[in-house]
């Protein structure tokens, strides 16, 4: 649908984040960078995945200054705590039984950088999501599956996890960890993508 007119970095090892870029028609490098994601005592949800968009950015900008640099991160809050990746099946269970008949928010921050000429665009997306209630058994049968390895809040919302969900307002794409529209209106705001029109030469689209 999309293809580059410049060069893009994508700071994020995430699968989710490659396949969405790479179902738009777009080309690029991945690069992961050394941060650590742990927020500061007070830290609201939304200024720690801003706080952590930026420097994933920055930090893999400082080796590619000529090239458009993608950061994201993704948190799930219940109320107004942060639930990280669970360390174990043990844990999931426990997380997946906290969110069962609840709503709870997935807040991603990402950033669009290009080091050279001095453009950052940081911002953040807010989906909230409503797990049906469910009975330890189904949450343990979900857990064994192993979806929820390396997920915040123990589960994939785009796998078996989705049976887990009874309604979601905003951008499904963001729970999966990157909210592909406001996302792409910065790369086209900036010329740094266009749509690919066939038959069409690149950067010769009608206004």
């Amino acid at each position: 649908m999309y293809r580059n007119k410049q060069t893009i970095v994508l700071a994020s090892g995430s699968p989710r984040r490659q396949q969405y870029l790479k179902g738009m028609g777009l080309e690029f490098t991945v690069k992961t960078g050394s941060v650590v994601e742990q927020p500061v005592t007070g830290e609201k949800p939304d200024d720690f995945v801003i706080r952590m968009a930026a420097e994933k950015a920055a930090e893999v900008s400082a080796l590619y200054p000529e090239a458009w640099v993608i950061s994201g991160d993704t948190v799930v809050c219940l109320d107004k705590k942060i639930l990280g990746k669970p360390s174990g099946m043990k844990e999931a269970v426990a997380l997946l039984m906290a969110l069962s008949g609840r709503e709870h928010r997935v807040i991603t921050g990402f950033c669009v950088l290009h080091g050279d000429r001095g453009v950052k665009v940081v911002e953040s997306v807010t989906t909230y999501v409503r797990f049906v209630q469910y009975s330890e058994k189904i949450a343990l049968a979900y857990a064994a599956t192993g979806e929820w390895i390396d997920k915040a809040g123990a589960y994939g919302i785009q796998g078996i996890g989705g049976c887990l969900v009874e309604s979601i307002d905003g951008s499904y794409s963001n729970v999966v960890g990157l909210p592909l529209c406001q996302l792409l209106q910065v790369l086209l705001t900036h010329d740094v993508i266009e749509p690919a029109l066939p038959g069409i030469a690149r950067g010769t689209v009608a206004s």
